[in-house]
């Protein structure tokens, strides 16, 4: 299944495409993933530390930073509601598109038509007219920003799947429709590494040419809140496996949350842009 392209001028809608779904595997993102827990020598990694070119901005947005994992964003909004639901709105655009600190406001970043290689998907937590507001995967943590709902290009879809991280039990449920459809016990943030908390989604799905700690790293919109890099990376945080079960139920890790090989086979299927909420 793909996403059916847009008439010009106009925001396409799409069913859940298979390009929106986890299950497309990239390989050579170009990113080494912070608090993946093991030490830098060995963190799960896709291929290399080099950041990706930046793409050609929009016109009337230049000198505008480009919102991925690797930037920190000046003048955007933070994430007001970081414990509110949606209705599993998610939005792709198929170009750059300008990301305003409020609708017809003062533009203070691009959102990209990919992100770590594959396509940059994000969650709508709020609509204003035709615009959209969007989390964003950039630092702060909680960043969000207001894209026209209409922009050339834009892809439109829905999803149905919820991941909810609860530190203080270390344990991650997966929702679908609101149903549980699944929940496991997992390893997050120590004490001087911790996870951090709030509203983020699912980011990039990831296939490392090591497959071990993880034949997969699922990337989520938030940074480790105590480490600045890791690894050579952003200090992106990270849902991933990890080979020793005894890590389960502990608060071990550098910030990203190790899940068993099923949990982690189950979140491979939920689609990008997914709410991603993480708890105390």
């Amino acid at each position: 299944m793909t996403a059916r392209r847009p008439r010009s001028g106009t925001a396409a809608r799409a069913r859940v495409p298979a390009v929106l779904a986890a299950g497309t595997l990239l390989a050579g993102a170009g990113i080494v993933l912070g608090g993946c827990g093991a030490s830098p020598a060995n963190t799960a990694s896709a291929g290399g530390t080099k950041r990706p070119p930046q793409a050609q901005a929009p016109a009337g947005t230049a000198g505008a930073p480009e919102a991925t994992t690797y930037a920190r964003l000046k003048g955007v909004p933070r994430d007001d509601a970081p414990g509110g639901a949606t209705g599993g709105l998610v939005v792709h655009p198929a170009k750059a598109v300008p990301v305003l600190d409020k609708p017809g406001g003062r533009t203070v970043a691009t959102l990209p038509a990919q992100e770590l290689g594959g396509p940059t998907w994000v969650p709508v937590v709020e609509s204003s007219g035709d615009w959209r507001r969007v989390l964003l995967p950039s630092r702060p943590n909680g960043a969000t920003g207001w894209i026209a709902g209409t922009a050339d290009g834009l892809l439109t879809a829905h999803t149905p799947y919820t991941v909810k991280v609860d530190l203080s039990r270390r344990r991650l449920t997966l929702l679908k429709a609101g149903k549980p459809a699944g929940a496991w016990p997992v390893a997050v943030g120590g004490a001087k590494t911790p996870t951090p908390t709030g509203r983020t989604f699912m980011l990039a799905n990831l296939a490392p040419a090591k497959k071990t700690p993880s034949p997969l790293v699922l990337p989520l919109g938030t940074h480790s809140a105590t480490l600045d890099t890791f690894g050579g990376g952003p200090g992106t945080v990270a849902l991933h496996g990890w080979p020793d079960r005894s890590v389960f139920g502990k608060a071990v890790t550098h910030g990203c949350v190790r899940v068993p090989p099923d949990a982690l086979q189950a979140l491979a299927k939920v689609p990008l842009g997914s709410l991603v909420f993480i708890d105390d």
